[in-house]
């Protein structure tokens, strides 16, 4: 079980860093209690086999528990091998951040931002002391910090989740569409007899349906400009598109186009999950 432990300056991107490690399949808690930390590794051993990667924020806001936090950090580094990660920003860069959002500080609430922000380092330099790694966030926007943490503890380089969904416009757009494709110029297989009852999954729709010049070239760009997006979507952060492919009732062309789009993404490694919406009505 991969163990690790963020900590930092308040508003240096701890919940940035925190929800892209959760994106990419982490178990994550934030601003969990020092002392308990350790029984509740314990338990997540009888879970292994689901709990593989997990992450937990350990900062200032812990108030009484913080200062008994340094043997407890140590003792999970040495008997856990867990990664300590500590996230640094300037002075300057902090009084911004904290401006623009209108936060007070969340412990030193009476004190001036800049004197908040030295205190909260004198307070929390054994966090960064016992840290394997310290990343200065001063430069990088919440997208950029998002694409490290997928770069570094990210499965592999294609970590967007994809969803294909077929569906009818007879039965309305889905909501949570990101594109939308409207595949109602393919020519329809329920117009011909033998294929009316069957779906866009068959081999002879399938083939009623490749067969045609207006798919073949159609797919072709289609193809080209998704291979040309999802890099960008990537690129951004994103960790979840969906992409739906739309048809009359939701059975025949769109469901094929899909399971063209599946096969094709899956050979390139990427995740995909694919739903046929209205495939049975």
């Amino acid at each position: 079980m991969k163990i690790v432990i963020v900590s930092g300056i308040s508003g240096s991107g701890k919940s940035t860093f925190l929800k892209a490690l959760e994106d990419i399949g982490f178990f994550c808690i934030d601003n969990f209690p020092i002392p308990l930390i350790e029984e509740f590794i314990k338990m997540c051993e009888h879970y292994k086999e689901r709990l593989t990667t997990v992450a937990i924020v350990v900062d200032i806001r812990e108030r009484e528990f913080f200062d008994r936090g340094k043997k407890i950090i140590k003792e999970l580094k040495e008997n856990y091998n867990a990664e300590c990660i500590f996230l640094e920003s300037s002075d300057d860069i902090l009084i911004r951040r904290f401006s623009e959002t209108r936060r007070m500080h969340p412990i030193f609430e009476s004190m001036n931002v800049k004197d908040a922000i030295i205190k909260e380092r004198e307070a929390i330099a054994w966090l960064k002391d016992l840290s394997n790694k310290v990343i200065d966030t001063s430069h990088l926007t919440t997208h950029e910090l998002r694409r490290f943490v997928m770069s570094v503890y990210g499965i592999n380089k294609k970590g967007v989740k994809i969803t294909l969904m077929s569906f009818g416009y007879a039965y309305g757009l889905p909501i949570e569409a990101d594109m939308v494709f409207d595949v109602r110029f393919l020519p329809n297989p329920y117009f011909v007899e033998s294929l009316r009852d069957k779906t866009g999954l068959s081999d002879e729709v399938g083939m009623y349906i490749k067969l045609n010049e207006i798919f073949k070239k159609y797919f072709l760009l289609l193809s080209d400009f998704l291979l040309y997006l999802i890099p960008l979507f990537e690129k951004e952060g994103k960790s979840y598109l969906t992409l739906c492919v739309g048809c009359t009732g939701g059975k025949h062309r769109s469901v094929f186009v899909v399971k063209e789009l599946e096969d094709m993404l899956v050979s390139m490694g990427y995740n995909i999950t694919t739903i046929h919406r209205d495939i049975n009505r």
